[in-house]
């Protein structure tokens, strides 16, 4: 199989098509067009452009969801998958399913052809700013080739084979999907995932390091108390709290698991009893 990069990427040499002008995907080329690159933007039936898609260096999808993905990449019928001229690039930043872009990869590979999974998060405002964290599977030799591209959109994280970035992005899914949470931690602390309990304790709780600053029973005391107190308006509307009362109950968990002088951070234990860990 050939290589997608004998020359750098580079906004005189580089033939970029793109699927998908919604609300992410038409910032998202407007970024690359303002940087200087020149964009071929593809019919939502992409079947009918795979005489512009076969002269595309790389072909970017946003579409909807995993049903609109496989149309536009990988359907017999419509895909471009099968207009492009071999070690050209397709990559998706749809958040889609992983076992889907693992599909897609591999197909791609029988046809001498790359892709890239890349869903990305920081929303509409993001996306205006180009400050997206991109979560990046695939190849980690064709990320870094496509690098100069993901700069314009924001910060692209490698986080993995094929389907990691889909795996990265469906974050409830951390402790099955096999990934490397340091990378996943990096990918995400950018974008709208990102927080400041993440900053305090993301490296503490990948570090097994659970020394309290505050001990996880008094946290139990302080959500019982918030979840017990209702507060009624003059219109007698009760103020609902399901998530103070969810954390409660994690954290009660803890306490009964007999990890109650630990540290908030220590909750991830619970979460990993839950997951059969």
């Amino acid at each position: 199989m050939g290589t997608p990069y004998p020359n750098p990427i580079s906004p005189s040499q580089t033939r970029i098509g793109w699927i998908g002008i919604g609300v992410m995907g038409a910032a998202m080329a407007s970024r690359l067009l303002s940087a200087g690159y020149s964009l071929t933007i593809y019919a939502r039936n992409p079947s009918k452009a795979h005489p512009l898609q076969s002269q595309s260096d790389v072909v970017f999808t946003m579409v909807g969801h995993p049903p609109d993905v496989r149309s536009n990449i990988i359907d017999p019928e419509t895909g471009l998958l099968w207009g492009l001229r071999p070690n050209s690039v397709s990559v998706d930043m749809t958040s889609s399913h992983p076992a889907l872009a693992r599909e897609i990869f591999n197909a791609a590979h029988s046809k001498d052809c790359w892709t890239v999974d890349a869903p990305v998060s920081g929303g509409d405002i993001g996306t205006r700013e180009g400050k997206l964290a991109i979560l990046a599977g695939g190849d980690a030799s064709v990320v870094e080739w496509l690098a100069p591209l993901f700069d314009v959109l924001g910060k692209v994280t490698y986080v993995g084979p094929a389907g990691s970035g889909q795996n990265c992005k469906i974050a409830n899914q951390i402790v099955r999907a096999g990934l490397d949470v340091q990378h996943f931690m990096e990918a995400v602390r950018g974008g709208a995932a990102g927080s400041m309990v993440m900053e305090l304790f993301g490296d503490r709780i990948i570090g097994r390091d659970f020394r309290p600053g505050g001990f996880a029973e008094y946290m139990v005391k302080d959500l019982g108390m918030g979840v017990d107190v209702v507060e009624e308006n003059e219109e007698g509307r009760v103020a609902v709290l399901p998530g103070a009362a969810l954390c409660k109950q994690l954290f009660s968990g803890m306490v009964a698991n007999g990890d109650g002088k630990l540290g908030g951070q220590g909750l991830i234990t619970v979460i990993e009893r839950l997951n059969g860990k």
